[in-house]
């Protein structure tokens, strides 16, 4: 019998960790709350001034039930409304993108302008994968900058492969909205 309820409570505690993963809109600025679609929750946000204008602004990652994810950069404005400017349905994995490990999302970093998408996962072999897109004045918006993967074998972790792509050499201007993971190289005007 006890083997049983052990059973029983696995689903639930396992539903309860993937709850602990959210973000309580309770901790939301009120502004932001009109930027979360139905049947979303909300995975992570950040506050940075994203566009160099001394005012707050946010990234806000939202995930769906299926686990697929988009990451909205939504900027205050100097009257103080928040609006969308971008949006990305692929930057950020979905929860089911990881391989044995599991969810590979691991953490957003920003800095003034500037901002990086991290992921991790696999199994014997893990991987790692940093975005970074800064801010362009002159093109007002967010660019492709810099694209770190790494792969190791869990037997061997100090043989660690790595490769960097940066524009111009790899790929040309990549807007943030129109960036894909898997079709970057080579894209975008040089």
């Amino acid at each position: 019998m006890k083997r049983l309820s052990l059973l029983l409570l696995s689903p639930l505690m396992m539903q309860a960790a993937w709850a602990q993963d959210f973000v309580s809109e309770a901790l939301l600025p009120k502004a932001l709350l009109t930027h979360i679609d139905a049947g979303t929750k909300v995975r992570d946000f950040k506050t940075v001034d994203l566009n160099g204008d001394n005012l707050d602004d946010y990234l806000l990652v939202l995930e769906r039930a299926d686990g697929t994810r988009t990451l909205k950069i939504i900027t205050k404005q100097t009257n103080g409304q928040l609006l969308l400017a971008k949006s990305n349905d692929a930057v950020v994995y979905c929860r089911d993108c990881g391989g044995a490990i599991g969810d590979p999302f691991d953490s957003i970093s920003t800095k003034s302008k500037s901002f990086t998408v991290r992921h991790f996962g696999g199994s014997g072999y893990r991987w790692s994968v940093a975005t970074t897109f800064n801010y362009s004045r002159r093109d007002q918006t967010w660019q492709l900058v810099r694209v770190e993967e790494s792969e190791f074998h869990v037997q061997h972790p100090d043989q660690m492969e790595r490769q960097i792509y940066t524009p111009p050499k790899h790929f040309g201007k990549i807007d943030f909205a129109d960036f894909d993971p898997n079709d970057f190289k080579g894209r975008g005007e040089k």
